[in-house]
């Protein structure tokens, strides 16, 4: 199928396709006219690329994590792995952000909250 074709079925624009392309999210070949031609399949992929990134992922997660996950033989067990290693990333992120929403809350009507707390003005 042409991108338009494809961009229209996935729900997204062409720009987001030519984009994915370049990352190789995505692969369509030439036709002998300069067209993309997309494979039926890459629709639920491109469906998947935007959940993925819905749920935190990077492109460049995705990108890395994309062909292991289309060959898996077990792609719901995989997927949970991929899970399970992103809610350890988030869960370290918000005990990094608790540290320092805490250290910015001792800091607040100190005079100059970039000073470190008990240094002499």
């Amino acid at each position: 199928m042409r991108i338009g074709e494809l961009a229209a079925q996935a729900g997204m624009s062409r720009d987001t396709i030519r984009f994915y392309e370049k990352l190789g999210l995505v692969a369509g070949r030439r036709l002998a006219n300069g067209y993309r031609d997309f494979p039926p399949e890459a629709v639920p992929w491109l469906h998947y690329i935007r959940t993925a990134q819905t749920l935190g992922f990077s492109l460049a997660e995705i990108a890395r994590h994309g062909e292991e996950l289309r060959e898996a033989p077990d792609a719901v067990e995989a997927l949970s792995v991929l899970f399970e290693q992103k809610i350890q990333v988030i869960d370290a992120r918000m005990a990094e952000l608790a540290s320092l929403r805490t250290e910015l809350a001792t800091r607040v009507d100190t005079g100059c909250p970039l000073r470190a707390v008990g240094q002499p003005s």
